[in-house]
């Protein structure tokens, strides 16, 4: 799978892209996340991570490449894939410091989302959050998904933490309204045929 966009590809992640997201990363990167994180702040355990990553039987990893420089600047993955009740999640989402509050989080989103409706058949898209990471909130909710609750203590950080989860969802009858803002946000430079193609 690849799903490219104007200004970013998104392909699927591989071991031998460790070094380079380890250098685009910081521990801080993965202070929210719950069972799949890297134990400690080096490239052997950072090759672990990855390795633990390509290992869900249920999720697509995808690494986010700048189209201009070739440079790794994030990650992605389709998770918790459940093709009987047609729906998945979107997760596992960092972006490198140049890169936040740009145009990269929309356009992975529209093309993950564009996936995930139009090709995948999916009726229900969730993304989730640490309650605690507003900022990663903000921008679920700027995508036009839908606020569902917060679920209590559901997730165990690798340091012991006990977290509660914000839960948002889009669904099929959504994504026409949320793909037209999310085209908004995408580069000026995007092409008319992003509209049609996968």
């Amino acid at each position: 799978m690849e799903l490219v966009g104007p200004s970013i590809i998104l392909r699927p992640l591989a071991v031998e892209d460790a070094n380079e997201l380890f250098a685009a990363s910081t521990a801080e990167t993965y202070q929210y996340y719950v069972a799949v994180a890297p134990l400690r702040w080096d490239i052997e355990a950072y090759r672990e991570y990855i390795q633990k990553r390509l290992a869900l039987h249920d999720a697509v990893s995808l690494v986010m490449v700048d189209r201009d420089s070739g440079r790794l600047i994030g990650e992605s993955a389709f998770m918790e894939i459940r093709a009987a009740s047609k729906g998945l999640e979107i997760g596992l989402t960092w972006i490198a410091e140049p890169w936040r509050g740009t145009h990269v989080n929309p356009e992975a989103k529209f093309l993950m989302l564009r996936h995930a409706f139009e090709v995948a058949g999916a009726i229900r898209v969730q993304l989730k959050t640490d309650a605690r990471n507003q900022h990663s909130q903000a921008a679920i909710r700027k995508l036009g998904a839908m606020y569902e609750g917060t679920l209590r203590k559901h997730g165990i950080q690798i340091n012991g933490y006990v977290r509660d989860t914000a839960m948002f969802s889009i669904v099929d009858t959504e994504w026409p309204d949320v793909k037209l803002r999310l085209l908004d946000r995408l580069p000026p430079e995007k092409p008319r045929d992003l509209e049609g193609t996968s």
